[in-house]
């Protein structure tokens, strides 16, 4: 009979296999948001979706008042994305979700 180290190392590498298989893919947002007025606007409004975690990418375009963010959806949803522009003082909604 082996060792029980020896037993339970191979059970562990297939749950970590299988946990990361099962790991949903990043998705990709376009918020509007609102109250963008100069160029320091588009770097307070990244810097807030920066700091939410699950956020891996960001960017906003002052022009057309538009924020894209890369972000896993197992870690936050697209309401926290809107709370974290809002709570900076520039409030957003969803306009498009490829």
């Amino acid at each position: 009979m082996r060792p029980f180290a020896l037993r339970i190392v191979p059970m562990l590498g297939m749950l970590f296999a299988a946990s990361v298989a099962f790991a949903a893919p990043p998705q990709t947002v376009t918020l509007a948001v609102e109250n963008m007025t100069c160029g320091t606007c588009p770097i307070v409004v990244k810097k807030a979706l920066e700091k939410v975690s699950g956020v891996s990418a960001t960017a906003v375009d002052f022009d057309k008042k538009t924020a894209t963010v890369i972000f896993d959806p197992d870690k936050v949803s697209t309401a926290r994305l809107t709370q974290a522009t809002t709570e900076a003082g520039f409030p957003s909604k969803l306009i498009a979700k490829p």
